[in-house]
């Protein structure tokens, strides 16, 4: 079964009413980085930062897959499909996707401050402050800080490697180290690209400029009829 590897950002959840970060009205422009999305904030004020992240859980829980996540389940029906995401929301797994890694984390989980590798649940959309994990460490967001490694690099790195396929959906590939996993990409292999804006990638692509939903179906059909 050949193996089609999905890199998705914001704009994939945008359609389903998830705020982006780095769009003109997005999140970065009401909230500063520095204050509640760094280790440093952390340390500084957590009661914020777990403020900040209990409003994106809460989102992330009202809101509902969309037609482009649920096209990517279906391609499952032929392929070996393999999703990395930017994003910190469980959209991908909510429609049925089956391997999904999440670079940044993911919302709907916590984690020790002294062990960022483990996660555990959260009960409901709320993370209250003061709550400690088994090995006495604050349970914090199971999130990637600004700053902070990105644990999940090296495996996708590794699965972009081994694409027969490659779709992009919905991130600018400004944002690094993501950004840079299409270098991994070996060069015979067809890639899309679904955008309503312009994105600047320097090798052979086919690009669908508009909204996830419509473009990821007209990707998924084409491959389907392969």
């Amino acid at each position: 079964m050949k193996k089609v590897v999905v890199l998705t950002g914001a704009g994939i959840s945008a359609e389903s009413g998830i705020s982006t970060f780095r769009d003109s009205d997005g999140l970065w422009e009401q909230y500063r980085v520095e204050d509640v999305a760094t280790h440093e904030a952390w340390e500084r004020n957590p009661k914020l930062v777990l403020d900040f992240y209990n409003a994106r859980r809460k989102d992330v829980i009202k809101a509902q897959p969309n037609e482009a996540h649920k096209q990517l389940v279906r391609l499952e029906e032929k392929y070996d499909v393999r999703i990395i995401t930017q994003n910190i929301d469980n959209l991908h797994e909510r429609a049925g996707s089956t391997n999904v890694i999440h670079l940044h984390g993911d919302v709907t989980k916590c984690c020790s401050d002294r062990n960022l590798n483990k996660p555990y649940p959260i009960e409901g959309d709320t993370l209250s402050y003061g709550i400690t994990a088994p090995d006495g460490g604050m349970m914090r967001p199971f999130i990637v800080f600004f700053n902070e490694p990105v644990p999940m690099m090296e495996p996708a790195m590794e699965l972009c490697s081994q694409a027969d396929y490659f779709i992009i959906v919905g991130t600018s590939l400004v944002v690094y180290p993501a950004a840079g996993l299409i270098n991994f990409v070996p060069k015979s292999v067809p890639c899309y690209l679904v955008d309503p804006k312009e994105v600047r990638v320097s090798r052979n692509i086919t690009v669908y400029t508009e909204k996830a939903g419509t473009g990821v179906k007209k990707v998924v059909d084409e491959l389907m009829s392969l």
